[in-house]
């Protein structure tokens, strides 16, 4: 008999297991449990998916008191789910011990609340694993998706957290008929419902029918980044790479940075020149160019780095920290920097800027110049700059003592 592991994140995740400051340690025992589950996977990956099955039921309840204001837990558990799935999905359950996991786990989506899982009703025909249980849970769904449906329709708020699973188990079973004709009933859905209607006529190999069919119900709640992802990954799938890229790359691949959505695209479309995709890059943001410097500084190209530090504006501090590290490497670039960083400053840029920062700058800017054999060249347009007028010239001027 195959012996039962002993789950460690069993007892750290007990019922409000954290308090409300606890976000840091909810995340530490959900990356933890994570990594105990995934190391069962290695040799068992049926008591993988037991244990997958139990961190899914218990992971809500645990967290429930703790502050997710910041998202950071729920990414974090978002990620759990779509890294626990497939392990559920793969396992050679028999039909009986896949029947008791799904259960066990509708059970966990309704206890859901605040909503950390809610992402596994996306992924419910995929876990049936067969047409036929895709099927037969649709049917026992249905139902009472009717019943909501028309009670909104009446003007009574209902709501139904079996909504998407149903989604999810027509399309798994193949009643593609049905899903589109219960969208088209009632009132426009939500975008979460609507992308099933799109992944219908993309399974049937019409591309540009799904786009247009996502993007004519988009609402104005509709997120553009991810109708953008949806369209995006349809042309992907039907081997339109260049296409994609020109439609919606940028767009679809936004980064918390400007370097991290550089480097999303590159990874994504390595077929796409380092040049082109920086300037496709910089024509996207009209006005902003001056954002896209430290993108450019990183990828070596020093003199486009510049000319979108002067194009528009940039933030002093991101251009001192330039100088400041360039000034023995590159000294031609440090100097520009420091005084791009000055002007700026000048015109009022710069969030928190003290008199220290002015005083490195200008330091910067002199010792480039001495280094370039530029000093006088240098030292008449940061006159120029400190005699304009400016938001912040007389502050300048004084950090500088040449008031």
């Amino acid at each position: 008999m195959r012996a039962v592991p002993h789950w460690t994140f069993r007892s750290r995740l007990r019922r409000s297991a954290f308090g409300w400051r606890g976000t840091n340690i909810a995340i530490t025992r959900v990356h933890e449990a994570l990594s105990e589950i995934r190391a069962v996977a290695k040799h068992d990956v049926m008591q993988a998916a037991e244990g997958a099955v139990l961190f899914l039921e218990k992971i809500s309840p645990a967290v429930r008191d703790v502050d997710s204001s910041s998202g950071a837990l729920g990414n974090a558990v978002y990620a759990a789910v779509t890294a626990l799935v497939p392990i559920i999905v793969v396992a050679p359950a028999t039909p009986a011990v896949r029947a008791k996991w799904l259960d066990r786990l509708f059970e966990a989506i309704q206890e859901d609340d605040p909503p950390y899982i809610e992402s596994l009703g996306d992924h419910w025909g995929d876990l049936c694993a067969s047409p036929e249980e895709s099927s037969r849970w649709a049917d026992e769904l249905l139902p009472t998706l009717r019943r909501v449906a028309d009670e909104r329709k009446r003007g009574v708020f209902a709501w139904f957290k079996g909504t998407s699973l149903c989604y999810s188990a027509l399309f798994a079973a193949g009643r593609h008929g049905e899903l589109l004709d219960l969208l088209d009933a009632g009132r426009p859905p939500i975008w979460p419902y609507l992308k099933w209607g799109g992944r219908v006529l993309a399974s049937r190999g019409r591309a540009d029918e799904a786009i247009a069919y996502m993007t004519n119900r988009a609402g104005i709640n509709t997120p553009l980044g991810a109708l953008a992802r949806f369209a995006e990954k349809v042309l992907l799938d039907a081997g339109r790479r260049e296409e994609a890229y020109e439609k919606y790359a940028i767009e679809a691949n936004q980064g918390a940075t400007r370097i991290a959505t550089f480097r999303a695209i590159v990874k994504k479309y390595p077929e796409v020149a380092a040049d082109r995709l920086l300037n496709d890059l910089v024509r996207s943001s009209p006005g902003e160019e001056g954002k896209w410097f430290a993108t450019a500084k990183s990828l070596g190209r020093f003199e486009l780095a510049i000319e979108l530090a002067t194009r528009s504006p940039c933030d002093p501090k991101t251009l001192i920290r330039a100088a400041r590290d360039h000034l023995k490497t590159q000294p031609a670039f440090s100097g520009e920097a420091a005084v791009a960083a000055l002007f700026w400053i000048s015109r009022g840029y710069g969030y928190e800027m003290t008199s220290l920062d002015a005083r490195d700058a200008y330091r910067y800017a002199l010792e480039a110049a001495s280094s370039s054999g530029q000093p006088d060249k240098v030292r008449s347009r940061l006159e120029k700059i400190l005699a304009a007028e400016g938001p912040s010239s007389k502050w300048l001027r004084e950090s500088l003592g040449c008031s």
